[in-house]
């Protein structure tokens, strides 16, 4: 299982950024594996992402914008999901990860189990 990062490496917005940062820099701290595939550089990535992302999560109006989270084929979330995961302690789970033992999120889930 592979994390994919879609990106988009030229962008005039600031915010754009910030949120591919803020996921990247996470996904280094907590030293998860991923590929950053960037939509800029390569439209083979642009058309794959665009292609892949849920009809549910496209914005209503143009075409779905990066950060986009894939784990091999299989869409994961946007920014904004990834962020509420990570503020919900979920973050492993969101990424079909199994999370560290002793971590708030396995024992969150211990706890649920029991």
């Amino acid at each position: 299982m592979v994390i994919r990062v879609y990106i988009a490496s030229s962008s005039g917005s600031t915010s754009l950024k910030k949120n591919q940062q803020m996921i990247m820099s996470f996904l280094e701290a907590l030293k998860i594996p991923f590929e950053e595939k960037d939509i800029a550089s390569n439209e083979e990535n642009r058309k794959w992402m665009r292609e892949n992302v849920p009809e549910c999560s496209r914005p209503a109006q143009g075409v779905p914008l990066p950060p986009q989270i894939f784990s091999d084929e299989k869409y994961l979330g946007d920014f904004e999901d990834f962020f509420e995961a990570k503020e919900n302690n979920r973050l492993y789970t969101f990424l079909g990860l199994t999370p560290p033992p002793g971590s708030k999120e396995a024992l969150s889930l211990a706890s649920e189990n029991a």
